[in-house]
């Protein structure tokens, strides 16, 4: 069988993503499964070089990986015609810039999101890569994780009839760094820095909501600081000035109405770390982010409001799990590396890729419009991009 070889300059794998779900579990898994099947028979095999700003810890990941090359040098990674693809997982705000000079290099880009720190230079970015003819995509990994595969194929099939609702909560208790080191690193707390959880997960919001029930229309948010006062990496106090907290309203083609709960200073009693409830006319679900229940209107309980006696129900025991139908031999892949076989099939032979620049440019523009919505304290509608 023939191999075909296609280069990747990989940037920002000393991070905690970049360098755990896109170097380990997606392209090096990509490596030891001997590439991806390509149409005409032949297996596309992603060779990476890593690039950082940090020599030492390239060269460490380098060698523990087994990965043959890495550089300091963007500038000349990019002008290296031998390598196809840019991939970027650095901090955002620095994204913009490497993502324009790897556009002028004529590479195809795949980066982590948000694209950008404001949506008027996502745009940009996406008639950048239009004009070049590039192809380009942004990680919306959540869509392909098992519990919203499983829920989307719910809303596919009609199974829930008329959509009502959709109510979201996501988060954990993030440590203070003080007696406990963060899960997360300083930088997500620090405004000047680009932190805040609404830039961060009103993105993902975005592409789940559009692409699962119905695009969003409007927005209202109202954020929070929960956690004033943080320590970093260093063992330096410092200030949060960024979001931690955040309470969204959606309005979805529809008339559905989406609420989803955000922050990293919630402790968790719910069976994942995001739990998300549909409801409509013929039946609802609960979906996190493996396990999928359901529960049809034939099933469904009938309580009466009654705080005098004990709840003679065992709320729970009614819902029933959906299958595994979708499982594959090695079970349900690691989402992000399902989306870079998908984005490689794209650079490799056009095969469909609808997750580009323009869709990540919408999740920053919900975000801007979220953090708009909790300043004047109302709905905004949220305009859609072209």
């Amino acid at each position: 069988m023939t191999e075909k070889r296609i280069g990747i300059i990989m940037n920002g794998v000393t991070g905690r993503m970049g360098l755990n779900q896109h170097l380990v579990r997606s392209i090096l898994a990509i490596r030891k499964q001997g590439g991806i099947e390509l149409k005409d028979g032949s297996r596309l095999v992603p060779d990476p070089i890593l690039v950082g700003r940090n020599a030492a810890k390239l060269e460490q990941i380098a060698k523990e990986h087994g990965v043959a090359r890495w550089t300091t040098d963007l500038t000349a990674a990019l002008a290296n015609p031998d390598d196809a693809i840019y991939f970027d997982a650095t901090l955002t705000g620095m994204r913009a810039p490497n993502v324009e000079a790897a556009i002028a290099a004529g590479k195809h880009i795949y980066c982590e999101k948000p694209l950008a720190t404001g949506s008027e230079v996502a745009l940009n970015l996406a008639a950048q890569a239009k004009a070049a003819g590039i192809k380009h995509g942004v990680v919306q990994d959540k869509l392909f994780l098992p519990g919203l595969r499983k829920l989307k194929r719910l809303v596919d099939s009609g199974f829930f009839g008329r959509i009502l609702s959709v109510r979201g909560e996501f988060g954990y208790w993030v440590f203070e760094g003080d007696w406990q080191p963060a899960q997360r690193p300083s930088w997500n707390y620090r405004k000047q820095d680009d932190g805040g959880i609404i830039v961060d997960m009103f993105c993902h919001w975005r592409y789940v909501l559009d692409h699962t029930f119905g695009r969003v229309k409007s927005v209202q948010c109202l954020g929070g600081t929960a956690i004033p006062e943080r320590v970093d990496e260093q063992g330096v106090r410092y200030e949060a000035t960024a979001d931690d907290t955040a309470y969204g309203t959606f309005q979805l083609e529809g008339g559905i109405v989406a609420q989803i709960n955000s922050s990293w200073s919630f402790r968790v009693y719910r069976d994942e770390l995001f739990s998300i409830q549909v409801d409509g006319t013929l039946g609802s679900a609960v979906a996190g982010l493996r396990e999928c229940k359901t529960q049809h209107r034939v099933n469904t309980p009938k309580p009466v409001w009654n705080p005098d006696i004990e709840n003679p129900f065992k709320f729970r025991e009614d819902w029933v799990d959906v299958p595994n139908n979708q499982v594959s031999d090695n079970g349900f892949p690691n989402a992000f590396k399902v989306q870079w076989e998908m984005f490689l099939r794209h650079v490799a032979e056009d095969a469909p890729f609808p997750h580009d620049f323009l869709e990540g440019a919408r999740g920053v523009q919900l975000a801007e419009l979220g953090l708009q919505s909790w300043a004047e304290r109302r709905w905004i509608d949220v305009p859609e991009l072209s």
